[in-house]
C-alpha cells in the first residue's frame, strides 16, 4: 500500500515538474516530456505490476490534456515501458551514462512514433522543426539522472531485486 501512495505522490510531483517545464520551455517551442522520464524511471526501479499501470496512466493523463490523437501517449509510453523491461537485464540503470542514453533514445523513438501515429490516423503531423525536437530530447536526457536520483530515494525499499 505504501508503494501505491509513493507512486501517487511521485506522479503529482512529476505532473508539477512537467507543467513547469512546459511553461518555461514551451515559450521557445521545446517540449520536455518529464512524464516520460518519470514513467521510465518507475519501470527501471519497480516491478511490472507497478510499472505498466503507472506508464499507461501517465500517458493517458497527458492524452486528457493534449490536443492530438487521444490514446497516443498511453500507447507510446506502454511501448517504451516494454523496451525498458526488455533491456533491464542488459543495462545497469544505476549508472548515469546508461540512464542518459536510454532516455535519449526512448524520447527520440517516442517522438517519432507520435509523429507517425498522428500522420497515419489523422492525415497530418505536428512537426515543430528539427532543432526544437533535438533540444527537447537533449533536455530530457539531461534531466534524467536527477529524476533517477529522486525516485531512487523515494522507492529505496521497493526497488526490485534481480
Amino acid at each position: 500500500m505504501t508503494t501505491v501512495l509513493k507512486l501517487f505522490l511521485s506522479f503529482i510531483f512529476a505532473t508539477i515538474c512537467h507543467w513547469a517545464c512546459m511553461a518555461f520551455f514551451g515559450e521557445v517551442g521545446i517540449t520536455v516530456n518529464v512524464m516520460l522520464i518519470f514513467s521510465m524511471v518507475v519501470c527501471a526501479y519497480l516491478k511490472p505490476e507497478f510499472g505498466y499501470p503507472t506508464v499507461f496512466l501517465s500517458g493517458l493523463f497527458l492524452d486528457f490534456f493534449g490536443v492530438k490523437l487521444f490514446g497516443c501517449n498511453a500507447f507510446v509510453f506502454t511501448l517504451c515501458a516494454c523496451a525498458v523491461y526488455g533491456l533491464e537485464k542488459r543495462l545497469d540503470f544505476d549508472g548515469v551514462i546508461p540512464q542518459i542514453i536510454s532516455i535519449f533514445f526512448l524520447t527520440l523513438g517516442a517522438g517519432l512514433l507520435n509523429l507517425l501515429l498522428l500522420k497515419v490516423f489523422t492525415g497530418f503531423s505536428a512537426w515543430s522543426g528539427f532543432w526544437p525536437f533535438a533540444a527537447g530530447i537533449t533536455l530530457n536526457a539531461v534531466l534524467t539522472p536527477f529524476v533517477f536520483k529522486i525516485l531512487r530515494r523515494v522507492f529505496a525499499l521497493e526497488i526490485k531485486i534481480s
